[in-house]
């Protein structure tokens, strides 16, 4: 019993080590003289460690307004498909209509597609509504947020159903004979036990509007102060020699706001779990 239970955790730490590796290795090469990058003989430390590649890329022009349109794009794109994931997990739970079953599993085709199939269609999509409303069509921040709303509801929807699936439809019942609105059921019975699955559906909404390239890069053609940050990358790619110091500098400043956006949204989950258990 003892022999598999340490096999268990052999298991676990090799896996961990293998996750954290890639992070350690982007951090360690952010911080390499530019020597040790280029050089055949790579060792997994430095002796010299410097900050010259995060002092290059500090310095490229607009690196702070490409920060703010990500840091807006990722906040629009959770608040927006938390709120319309949450309404729909309700209707799908609470209420019987016709085609609820068909509903859920469009959601499960839908995350089934390809995201490089639909760039093209979303690309002639987003200029014509651009025609009709100018501020989410091509160039617009606006228009990275629809698309990534768009894909990140699907998974937020399945995702909260069945957390409100979980909650007996008794407090409904309950708040309702005590004089409750549906809409105090909604939002001061509903929403505090639900608050643990949005905690994680907007991880992951913030985290697939963050990363994102190929729509920022299709979507944004030349209006140069809406491009987003995953975008500032290309500078330090050229041609003749790339400058992978300042690439993996880049890369380690994107993911502190991730580290920084989870370490809060974790703060409200077990809050979360504690009001529900309080409740």
């Amino acid at each position: 019993m003892r022999l598999g239970r340490r096999m268990l955790d052999a298991v676990a730490v090799l896996i961990a080590l293998i996750t954290v590796f890639p992070i350690y290795w982007m951090v360690l090469s952010a911080v390499k003289p530019a020597g040790e990058i280029q050089s055949l003989d790579q060792r997994p430390w430095t002796l010299a460690p410097s900050l010259d590649a995060f002092r290059r890329v500090l310095a490229v022009n607009d690196f702070g307004r490409y920060l703010l349109n990500s840091l807006i794009v990722a906040m629009v794109v959770v608040a927006i498909s938390g709120l319309i994931a949450f309404l729909a997990a309700v209707a799908l739970t609470r209420f019987r209509f016709r085609f609820r079953t068909t509903i859920l599993v469009t959601f499960l085709i839908a995350q089934m597609v390809p995201i490089e199939a639909l760039t093209i269609p979303l690309f002639f999509l987003v200029r014509d509504i651009g025609g009709v409303v100018p501020g989410i069509g091509l160039n617009t921040l606006g228009s990275l947020m629809l698309v990534h709303t768009a894909f990140t509801l699907p998974f937020a929807i399945w995702m909260l159903r069945g957390f409100v699936q979980a909650i007996p439809e008794e407090l409904d019942e309950a708040a309702q004979l005590d004089g409750a609105g549906r809409f105090t059921v909604l939002w001061r019975i509903l929403f505090p036990l639900v608050a643990p699955g949005l905690a994680a559906t907007s991880v992951f909404s913030f985290i697939h509007a963050w990363n994102d390239f190929l729509f920022a890069r299709t979507f944004i053609i030349s209006e140069a102060d809406n491009q987003t940050l995953p975008m500032a990358l290309l500078v330090f790619f050229k041609p003749d020699e790339n400058d992978w110091g300042a690439i993996m500098a880049a890369s380690t400043l994107m993911t502190v706001p991730v580290l920084i956006f989870f370490l809060i949204v974790r703060r409200r989950l077990v809050a979360g779990l504690g009001g529900a258990v309080k409740d």
